[in-house]
């Protein structure tokens, strides 16, 4: 079967945190089967969410009542990685799928490699960010993007958040921050850990900060905006239904 020369560019869409991830995988199966191009999504999610990472114990992570009183919904992921709280007006996540071939080998490079479009498209707001080994985008020491990644069958599955105006309070008040990994770092407090666009730039508008990403990830990309096939889409709500959106996997550690 030829391979695909081209990315499939999916534009910004709006879907529950099960639903979200569950498209991710979806995508990573058609791609290994080659039956769709390399992808990068951007994606919301509504209501606003918590993921955890494969590995992690749910109620280490998230206070779950402050959660289910504030309707937030928690999933958990296919990548490792920390907790991370989804902001649907504050955040935008992108996911990069494609056969490992196309990436560096090593994890770290390949992070650098893809957290290297989001730099790009940060610069496009006027942004100067940095990466910070082994998954962290910084802005003047402070976080504005967290990444994680997983490999399966010979594919290649990284997503990751960008700030843009995510309430910080609301953040904390909903992940169990510990005060050791505070102190490991060095922050008095734990809002010294993150930036948001809005920070930097505080004319910038979501619409913007889509538009600049869009620019920084398909620079010098031959791509084409398609939606997701039949096939994936029928996976991802099957997916949806009897994995992600279940006490069994949420709460599976």
């Amino acid at each position: 079967m030829a391979e695909f020369t081209w990315w499939r560019i999916v534009p910004l869409a709006t879907n529950t945190a099960a639903m979200n991830m569950a498209i991710d995988e979806a995508v990573m199966e058609t791609v290994g089967a080659g039956r769709a191009p390399p992808t990068i999504r951007f994606y919301r999610w509504k209501p606003s969410a918590v993921s955890i990472g494969c590995f992690q114990s749910l109620n280490d992570e998230v206070r779950t009542d402050v959660a289910t009183k504030q309707g937030i919904d928690i999933v958990r992921r296919r990548t490792g990685g920390g907790a991370v709280y989804h902001d649907y007006d504050g955040e935008i996540t992108y996911s990069v799928i494609g056969k490992e071939t196309l990436f560096s080998k090593g994890i770290t490079e390949s992070y650098h490699e893809i957290c290297g479009w989001i730099i790009k498209g940060l610069a496009h707001l006027g942004i100067k960010a940095e990466f910070k080994p082994i998954n962290d985008i910084v802005v003047n020491n402070k976080k504005i993007s967290g990444n994680a990644q997983t490999r399966r069958n010979g594919v290649l599955l990284q997503h990751g958040t960008i700030l843009h105006d995510l309430d910080v309070n609301k953040m904390f008040s909903v992940l169990n921050v510990s005060q050791e990994k505070i102190a490991d770092k060095m922050i008095q407090a734990v809002e010294d850990r993150v930036t948001r666009v809005k920070d930097v730039v505080p004319q910038a508008t979501l619409t913007d900060t889509y538009n600049a990403l869009l620019k920084g990830f398909t620079e010098g990309k031959e791509q084409r905006f398609a939606l997701l096939i039949k096939d994936e889409l029928a996976r991802a709500q099957n997916l949806a239904k009897k994995r992600y959106s279940t006490k069994t996997w949420t709460g599976s550690r």
